[in-house]
């Protein structure tokens, strides 16, 4: 598909390309030139609330079973009882 860059550098992405990426409105785009060639690499950043969701749950098939939170919970919770041990409370 080709567009044109516009007076202000402005480009349109495509609908069909922003459907099948799910590039949204408030997504930013990171854009790179490629060394040593008339090309450009543009990779999608979506926002903050899309990425909390994509890594939501990554890795729980490294510990099936486990509560990795809880566990992190407990070692930190002993971590702050040892501490007020250190400090003689």
């Amino acid at each position: 598909m080709i567009t044109t860059v516009t007076q202000k550098n402005r480009v349109t992405i495509p609908a069909e390309i922003a459907r099948k990426l799910g590039i949204k409105p408030g997504y930013k785009l990171d854009w790179q030139a490629v060394e040593g060639k008339d090309e450009i690499v543009v990779k999608i950043i979506p926002d903050r609330g899309e990425l909390a969701r994509r890594l939501c749950g990554m890795g729980a098939d490294l510990a099936p079973g486990r509560d990795i939170i809880a566990e992190l919970d407990d070692e930190r919770e002993q971590e702050d009882r040892e501490r007020m041990q250190e400090l003689g409370g």
